[in-house]
């Protein structure tokens, strides 16, 4: 993966497990939410901690893997927040704040996916 795609993609996943962890923090300390905060809280910083790990693989199989699996949190992290959306934890703004940062975030990774399997054809 060329130098500019690795910066943005190390940035943004970090970036974003910043702003998950506040909306932990926020989801404990106001609305004394314990369960579902920690399975976002597991899951959004899951992206960024996989991102590290594919750029520190030692082969293309163990990036892709690891890009893959951070994808896949990121899945999973946008159905956490419909959760707390839907159940009121978190209102519109908040929600569409953070589901847009995640898409973001899971477009890059797919393109990364895509780009790391026709090159191994």
């Amino acid at each position: 993966m060329d130098d500019d795609k690795h910066g943005i993609i190390l940035e943004k996943s970090f970036g974003f497990a910043v702003r998950i962890v506040k909306l932990y923090k926020f989801l404990v300390e106001n609305k004394k939410e314990f369960v579902l905060s920690k399975q976002i809280l597991k899951s959004g910083t899951s992206i960024g901690a996989n991102v590290e790990e594919a750029h520190g693989g030692i082969s293309t199989p163990d990036f892709s893997n690891k890009i893959s699996i951070a994808y896949k949190e990121g899945k999973e992290t946008k159905y956490w927040l419909r959760l707390l959306h839907e159940t009121e934890y978190i209102d519109k703004e908040m929600f569409e704040s953070l589901f847009s940062d995640c898409e973001e975030l899971n477009k890059i990774l797919f393109s990364i996916i895509k780009t790391t399997r026709i090159k191994n054809k």
